[in-house]
């Protein structure tokens, strides 16, 4: 890594659960909160935006949202966030099949309509080549109501600050899936 974690003594007290949290649900402290952690109310912030959009009640379902996370982890080149984000992928779809075909979903028949949709809507965010058109907005209007649609800009839109920093900073894997 660029930018060196400290000893967990070293954090505030107050981060020390979250960090607790993590080593209980993942069995290690993940690096990426280490490093946000160096700034505790940065910190607080990303892990707050984390929560709502990773919450059980949201509008978009969990192998939706891992798909999207995923893909845009792919498309920035984060290590950590591909591997974290592709277990929670493989352990929400119950297979690897999802996740060793999202790098080609164009030309895989493992993904549905919405799937699909949401895949070129969160391409067409994260690649800076790329625009959303007003045909991609009203084929997710089609689909996804209004809220909805925002909830799923604000995944994507997270998912490319989590990646780029931790891509950025050179924070490895932490060898939680077998990545394809």
């Amino acid at each position: 890594m660029r930018v060196p974690v400290k000893p967990l003594a070293k954090y505030p007290f107050w981060l020390r659960p979250f960090f607790w949290n993590q080593r209980r649900k993942y069995g290690a402290v993940l690096d990426p909160g280490l490093l946000w952690g160096r700034v505790p109310k940065l910190f607080a912030a990303v892990a707050i935006l984390y929560g709502v959009l990773d919450r059980r009640h949201s509008p978009l379902n969990p192998v939706l949202r891992s798909l999207v996370t995923v893909r845009v982890s792919q498309i920035n080149w984060c290590a950590f966030c591909v591997d974290i984000n592709a277990m929670t992928l493989a352990n929400r779809a119950g297979s690897m099949e999802k996740v060793e075909a999202l790098e080609q979903w164009q030309q895989s028949d493992n993904f549905n309509a919405t799937e699909r949709l949401a895949l070129e809507y969160a391409e067409a965010i994260t690649y800076s080549d790329r625009q959303v058109t007003d045909d991609l907005m009203q084929r997710l209007k089609s689909v996804f109501d209004d809220d909805t649609i925002v909830e799923l800009t604000g995944l994507v839109a997270f998912q490319n600050l989590s990646s780029k920093f931790n891509s950025a900073l050179d924070v490895p894997s932490q060898g939680f899936c077998r990545l394809p």
